[in-house]
């Protein structure tokens, strides 16, 4: 079952329910997966795709809590806390910090990288295999430490 699918079942089941949170959550999300798909390419949305706006949907939601916290707003960001909680059921397993870092030193092992010159070799590489499991963010503070940077 497609992530879209599967989106799709869980609005049902949280219309059923009477769970509003839920329900325009992923009213949200389905529609920006929609959006997407209709974006005037003939390709069809991809898997890869579906994670690109669940994984910005969250970084969202993350910024969102941040202001609001900054802001004194702790009911709008308790809510925007919820709403990355239902979100981040639809993302794969997350990865720790040192499993990721396993996987960043495999590639800059396979690369040759050195030191920060070579962190715009490494990057791309390290999050195209580690999308969506691990936040960008700690992926580039990994990189960075790795290669000195």
């Amino acid at each position: 079952m497609s992530l879209t699918e599967q989106i799709t079942t869980d609005l049902k089941e949280a219309m059923k329910a009477g769970d509003k949170l839920r329900l325009e959550t992923l009213r949200t999300i389905r529609a920006q997966i929609i959006e997407m798909s209709k974006r005037g390419t003939d390709k069809p949305i991809t898997a890869e795709d579906e994670l690109s706006v669940l994984m910005t949907a969250v970084k969202k939601r993350k910024e969102a809590i941040e202001q609001y916290e900054k802001a004194g707003r702790t009911d709008l960001a308790r809510q925007e806390q919820q709403e990355l909680e239902i979100i981040t059921t639809y993302l794969p397993t997350q990865m720790s910090r040192e499993e990721a870092s396993e996987v960043i030193e495999r590639i800059a092992t396979e690369l040759g990288a050195t030191g920060a010159k070579d962190f715009g070799r490494v990057m791309p590489l390290a999050m195209k295999e580690l999308k969506g499991k691990i936040d960008g963010k700690i992926v580039q503070e990994l990189v960075k430490a790795r290669l000195g940077g």
